[in-house]
């Protein structure tokens, strides 16, 4: 029953109180839930995104602010001062709602380092299980791949022919095929699979949440509802005071509060709550819980150039909607077979490279996109193009995320510090030189009507020039609630935040290092192996 106090709404008291529906988060709450005695609160800031536009990959194209934190950076020193976009998913499903489906996990070394770092439980052997616990892949079955899971994983359905112009771009560079980027290896050049299911994007929130919200009278899932604080008693987390509307709430926690905010919000809530350095607490007024000083810092983000052409190519998607050939055509077969152009990822194609050939993995992937991707996408063109992602796997900069004051509702302040370490620039050079090769074949250079930015990019000096200009995220950021048992570690092995009781993180803050590729299908297994942990502590 309800109760008042004040100006506070006290609600009811659950299990488990799960702060932010993204991958993680909804991964473990609809794991936990699966137990009809296990009571699972599940919040988010944003709607349900349960309409067309999150449904429709080609919604992509179309600006949905309503699902888009749309933070930006603060300027950044290696990129000659600019300030960087980092738009991240709101409501359900979190950024996998918005994102580009790319189903990769990373490369089986990534695993094996966090299990090198002091992580026991976490490498890749431990771990795949996991990815496969989660995966219904359509495409590939053995060893690697699942056909049970919530987390549904396909080719795409576009049947775009720029695929087949890609593949022989690929061999003339002399770059490897390859079909399946999630086995052991990942090295080479191929058609990337997706989260769709029958043309349609497969968040995590459809994987994992909306199935069940009315049918699991154990399940509550409450949107705009904006955490504000963890609730502390003794040092023991027991709640959460959250805004919804006008009203400020909060929700009991027995067993656990369970952060899966993010990169940037989860060590946000954990400093407005006093976890965090307990001098820079105490600057903006919070009192300290536990003086924790690494909430916040090892932010690590893939820094990404985009190769950019204009092109007459008929299968090229041009930056107005109102022009894209045959649209009308390409909605009707949508909705008759759910395939064609309204499928697409636009990210369709890309890969793994290394820059030399005595890497032990590799150490940049590629994403290629059938439309011109200028500034995001937030710059229109007139003309139809297509673009190239070339990203750095394992960047050394290290960045940090803080308060900008004691305001729950203030944005954090994000600094990914791109091209702080100079070794991050040779290596983008070098990356930018592959990619080149790449662009160059007699296949894309059959494409090209105008070179956007490169053009007259040819020395080395160039080449660093365009990209302090250019390079910004690609949308991967990890990091600042990092796993280990070091001083700057925020949780142990076991996802527990350190110095205190009942509070977990379960999303992409806690890795310790950025994985080879995209983020989250590897925090749908984060989430799967938290849910796995909780459950066996409960036994």
């Amino acid at each position: 029953m309800t109760t008042k106090k004040g100006e506070t709404t006290v609600t009811d008291t659950f299990d488990f109180v799960v702060v932010g529906a993204g991958s993680g988060g909804c991964t473990v709450a609809g794991r936990l839930s699966e137990d009809a005695a296990t009571s699972v609160a599940l919040l988010d800031a944003g709607g349900r995104n349960d309409n067309w536009r999150i449904a429709t990959p080609f919604g992509l194209a179309l600006p949905y602010r309503p699902a888009n934190w749309a933070f930006d950076t603060v300027p950044q020193k290696g990129l000659n001062g600019r300030i960087g976009y980092q738009p991240r998913g709101k409501g359900l499903g979190g950024s996998s709602a918005i994102n580009a489906m790319v189903y990769i996990r990373g490369h089986r070394w990534d695993y094996d380092h966090w299990a090198s770092l002091g992580n026991a439980g976490w490498s890749y052997a431990d771990v795949l299980p996991y990815f496969k616990r989660a995966e219904n892949n359509v495409d590939f079955d053995g060893d690697y791949h699942g056909k049970a899971g919530p987390l549904h994983v396909n080719r795409l359905r576009s049947d775009n022919p720029i695929h087949d112009v890609f593949h022989q771009a690929a061999r003339e560079a002399q770059f490897r095929i390859r079909d399946d980027f999630n086995e052991e290896d990942n090295e080479g050049l191929g058609s990337y699979q997706v989260t769709q299911h029958h043309g349609e994007r497969w968040s995590a929130a459809r994987a994992y949440v909306q199935p069940h919200m009315d049918k699991r009278a154990n399940l509550r899932v409450e949107t705009a509802a904006q955490a504000t604080k963890i609730l502390f008693e003794d040092g023991r987390a027991v709640g959460i005071e959250y805004v919804q509307g006008r009203q400020t709430k909060r929700l009991r926690a027995r067993r656990e509060v369970i952060l899966a905010a993010g990169a940037f919000q989860s060590p946000q809530l954990l400093m407005l709550s006093g976890i965090g350095d307990g001098d820079a607490l105490r600057t903006h007024g919070i009192g300290v819980v536990h003086h924790l000083p690494g909430v916040g810092r090892n932010l690590q983000d893939h820094p990404d150039f985009v190769f950019v052409y204009a092109s007459d190519y008929p299968h090229f998607v041009h930056a107005s909607i109102s022009r894209l050939p045959s649209l009308l055509r390409a909605i009707q077969r949508y909705r008759r077979e759910r395939r064609g152009p309204m499928t697409t990822n636009f990210a369709e194609c890309g890969g793994f490279l290394k820059t030399q050939s005595d890497l032990e993995v590799p150490d940049i992937q590629l994403h290629f996109v059938i439309a011109m991707l200028d500034d995001h996408g937030r710059k229109r063109h007139k003309e139809a193009g297509f673009s190239c992602h070339v990203c750095l796997l394992r960047p050394k900069s290290r960045g940090s995320v803080w308060l900008k004051s004691a305001d729950p509702l203030a944005a954090p302040m994000i600094d990914p510090n791109f091209l702080g370490d100079a070794e991050d620039l040779e290596s983008m050079v070098a990356g930018f030189k592959t990619t080149r090769r790449l662009m160059e074949t007699p296949a894309l250079r059959a494409l090209q009507k105008r070179d956007m930015f490169t053009a007259d990019v040819r020395s080395d000096d160039d080449i660093r020039s365009v990209l302090r200009a250019r390079v910004d995220t690609v949308y991967h950021p990890v990091g600042t609630c990092k796993m280990g048992a070091d001083a700057m570690a925020v949780v142990d092995p076991a996802l527990k935040v350190h110095g205190v009781q009942a509070l977990r993180v379960v999303d992409a803050s806690i890795m310790p290092t950025l994985i080879g590729g995209n983020t989250n299908a590897p925090t749908i297994m984060i989430g799967e192996k938290a849910a796995d942990m909780i459950r066996g502590e409960m036994r």
